[in-house]
């Protein structure tokens, strides 16, 4: 089994145990009879910290937008299901020179472009001042891409030839610290299982590389 199946499978069995285990505690509390099941909705607005596991730059040194629309569907007192459509940007920035893996070439910038259409869902636990967490899957198109290469001494390597891949599948953990009326902080960690790109720029990046990111947005509810 490949390591980007391993972590998929790992992330699903996560994502379902704690579903599961959420659902089970939400059940052990009284239903909320005035409110019941209910669905309501809100927009998100945030910046991504990215960086791309696999590069061979360490840090969260691309900084790009988080914005869309987001639902929830109350499941229990305590339990809502959310689901996204965001666009996102995620992608890669140097922050120092270095030398290319088994090579004298040194790269004095490198920088990657992700724009993509992401769709997330999560099984969020609610407290009683309606901050909740959550853990989830998403699932993401890519839009658009770009890549740039500076060296010296200059190279000559198309980038064209080592696209990134269309889909993409990510594991996310987030919480939402409620704030005033509809308003609420969101913090989000997010990593891909399936690989960004396998076919690499050869002494550019390793074999395979991942999207790791955080992200912080503002998002207001009407609740």
């Amino acid at each position: 089994m490949t390591k980007s199946r391993k972590l998929a499978a790992f992330a699903v069995i996560v994502f379902f145990l704690s579903a599961v285990s959420l659902v089970s505690r939400a059940q052990e509390e009284e239903e909320d009879d005035e409110n019941p099941h209910i669905f309501y909705a809100g927009f998100v607005l945030g910046g991504n910290f990215t960086q791309i596991d696999g590069d061979n730059f360490a840090g969260y040194h691309k900084v790009g937008l988080n914005v869309g629309g987001i639902g929830y569907a109350q499941l229990r007192k305590h339990l809502a299901l959310s689901y996204e459509i965001l666009y996102s940007q995620k992608g890669s920035k140097s922050d120092i020179t270095r030398y290319a893996t088994d090579s004298n070439i040194v790269i004095t910038k490198y920088d990657i472009k992700l724009n993509y259409a992401e769709i997330p869902i999560m099984i969020n636990y609610f407290d009683s001042r309606k901050s909740h967490f959550g853990i989830g899957l998403s699932y993401s198109q890519l839009v658009s891409s770009s890549e740039s290469l500076t060296t010296i001494p200059a190279t000559n390597i198309d980038l064209t030839k080592y696209p990134f891949k269309k889909q993409n599948l990510d594991f996310l953990v987030g919480a939402q610290l409620h704030l005033y009326k509809g308003f609420f902080l969101n913090f989000r960690f997010q990593y891909s299982i399936t690989p960004v790109r396998s076919n690499v720029p050869p002494d550019f990046s390793r074999s395979q590389e991942y999207s790791n990111m955080f992200a912080v947005r503002l998002m207001y509810l009407f609740i």
